[in-house]
């Protein structure tokens, strides 16, 4: 049974949440463009409930004990016809089906993801790359925490690279390619595979290419699995991100615990951070740790854009539904995103974007509203932008899916990888491995070669 409102805070959260929606479901722009003009309405909402709760607080729990104690007699109920249900004869066992997934419908545009929802019985699209997994239990939505929380938006800079794009030595002018990788301080495994590869600074095809990676500061309980089991790098996590900046001069901390739903911080920061200090950058990657990236595919599709016109380039998704189970890392309850779907946005395992989109999308998302989900709050800026991503079919944010024709058909390939751009999903061995293979002496030996700009990838004969 879940649990209503406790206390005055609580029920200010659920009346200014209910009147937020009220709002974002009219237009999207004021509700997450404008979140310094709701503090009146939220002063006004607890002003009014404090005045009340006096005349109110008595009559209020009482009525809640009743309706607990109805709603706790119906679920018995309903819970008693269902054992005998159960038991009877001839009763057929049950199976758990699998999750419906969002499907990628195919659109007049090459590259572009439409994603549609399944029938109204089934359960929200999950991402494709997403391990199913059982339900965990989950607490009611804490109003009062998420309203304390949502609109911080400024930590301090604990690790810094000022000289990353100029001083120190650096050319004039800035590096024509930035790489900002999305890490945790565990993860320095895929740290350093990314360095010793895709990653490595210095001039590629004739390009100034610089690298940071992008933390978090580690939780107490670990940021992931070998973070959780290594207390030493709980205990010692600063000095050794410390020690790390010193030998390799491209760590960037902030202040702010390192997790999923934090995301949306690193975003803004980076941003800023670049706005700042790689003023004169002309292009930047972005990306996570565990993906692939071909930065010569990258450079030659880079080299006829200018980088003072907008572009912000990936694997796009448009039309993509807000997931409303509790249990999925990636529920959005309708009171804190209350339209029917995402604006269209790149995905956030690897995209890319001109120095001049940069600039604009740094002031464009200190004024959005904070969203916990990092590539769709991208999205969102690009939307105050008036701009749209565009979709490019080598960059593959959701891995390399194998054909319905061929499922035995080996996807880890050379011969597929050289060809494209961005790649997600992999180890530090993998990403490792595909590079040496990608650099051998006379390169992979491939049947037939396929040209990046001719359009979507697609499996040959």
């Amino acid at each position: 049974m879940a649990a209503g409102p406790n206390g005055l805070e609580e029920w200010v959260g659920s009346a200014y949440l209910f009147v937020e929606s009220s709002l974002d479901k009219v237009v999207l722009s004021d509700a997450y463009a404008h979140p310094q003009q709701k503090v009146a309405v939220y002063r006004a909402l607890r002003t009014a409930l404090a005045g009340a709760a006096g005349a109110c607080q008595a009559d209020m729990r009482r009525r809640l004990r009743l309706r607990g104690e109805a709603s706790l007699t119906l679920l018995l109920g309903a819970a008693l016809g269902l054992l005998l249900y159960a038991q009877r004869d001839g009763a057929a066992p049950t199976t758990n089906a699998p999750r419906a997934q969002g499907r990628a419908a195919p659109g007049p545009t090459p590259g572009l993801r439409v994603f549609q929802a399944p029938d109204a019985g089934a359960a929200p699209p999950a991402y494709e790359e997403d391990t199913p997994e059982p339900p965990t239990p989950t607490g009611p939505f804490d109003f009062g925490r998420y309203l304390r929380a949502k609109d911080q938006r400024r930590f301090p800079l604990l690790i810094n690279q000022p000289h990353k794009c100029r001083g120190n030595g650096a050319p004039p002018g800035g590096p024509d390619l930035l790489i900002a990788v999305k890490s945790v301080a565990a993860d320095f495994e895929r740290r350093q595979a990314v360095r010793q590869t895709w990653g490595a600074e210095g001039r590629v095809q004739g390009a100034l290419v610089r690298r940071v990676f992008l933390l978090g500061v580690p939780r107490g309980a670990g940021t992931d699995g070998a973070d959780a089991e290594g207390a030493g790098t709980r205990t010692h996590w600063s000095a050794l991100l410390r020690a790390e900046s010193r030998a390799y001069a491209d760590i960037l901390l902030w202040a702010f615990d390192d997790t999923f739903f934090n995301l949306t911080l690193k975003e803004i920061h980076f941003l800023a951070w670049a706005s700042a200090y790689c003023p004169d950058v002309r292009f930047v990657f972005k990306g996570d740790a565990d993906v692939f990236v071909h930065v010569g595919n990258l450079l030659e599709f880079l080299a006829p854009r200018d980088p003072e016109q907008d572009l912000l380039a990936g694997d796009v998704i448009v039309q993509a539904r807000p997931i409303r189970v509790r249990a999925s890392k990636y529920y959005i309850p309708e009171a804190v995103y209350g339209l029917p779907a995402y604006p269209a946005y790149a995905g956030g395992g690897g995209f890319v974007l001109s120095g001049a989109t940069l600039r604009r999308l740094a002031g464009a998302c200190a004024q959005v509203e904070l969203f916990p989900i990092d590539d769709v709050f991208l999205g969102m800026c690009l939307q105050r932008l008036r701009l749209t991503p565009e979709p490019h079919p080598a960059f593959r944010t959701f891995g390399i899916p194998r054909p319905s024709a061929a499922p035995h058909l080996r996807t880890f390939d050379p011969c597929f990888y050289r060809e494209l751009v961005v790649v997600h999903g992999l180890s530090a061995a993998d990403i490792w491995l595909m590079w040496h293979l990608l650099h051998r002496p006379h390169g992979p030996a491939c049947a037939r070669p396929w040209p990046v700009a001719a359009g979507p990838f697609q499996w040959g004969p």
